[in-house]
């Protein structure tokens, strides 16, 4: 019976399910990137370049027998998910609570006491 308390500890904690909503919100995220890529940016901006190449979509660009395109697709998409990223990290940060440093502590007592004797003295 301790395997499986324990075991619903670990599942059930805040870190494991923040991960799988994470997971599963990348993998939504990764498929609104790949229709931008697929169906917005290459028609629009690659157009000009897909026919110059003889090409109608972004898979079919080849270098002899290397097929780019898909890799190119791929830093492409890569390239937008790390800069929405970048945009959401540094947002978030943004956010964060900037904590100010304690003022100095003022003398101890027994240095208040010392400096009054030494101030005194001087007198």
């Amino acid at each position: 019976m301790g395997l499986i308390k324990e075991f619903k500890e670990f599942a059930f904690k805040g870190n494991v399910v923040d991960l799988a909503v994470a997971v599963i919100i990348g993998g939504a995220f990764g498929t609104i990137v790949s229709s931008l890529v697929d169906d917005v940016i290459t028609p629009l901006l690659l157009t000009p370049a897909l026919q110059a190449a003889n090409a109608e979509n972004l898979d079919q660009l080849m270098w002899g027998a290397v097929k780019y395109g898909s890799f190119l697709s791929a830093v492409i998409k890569f390239l937008i998910i790390a800069f929405i990223l970048f945009l959401i990290i540094k947002g978030v940060k943004s956010f964060e609570k900037k904590e100010t440093p304690p003022p100095p502590a003022g003398p101890s007592s027994t240095d208040q006491l010392l400096m009054e004797i030494r101030d005194a003295l001087k007198k």
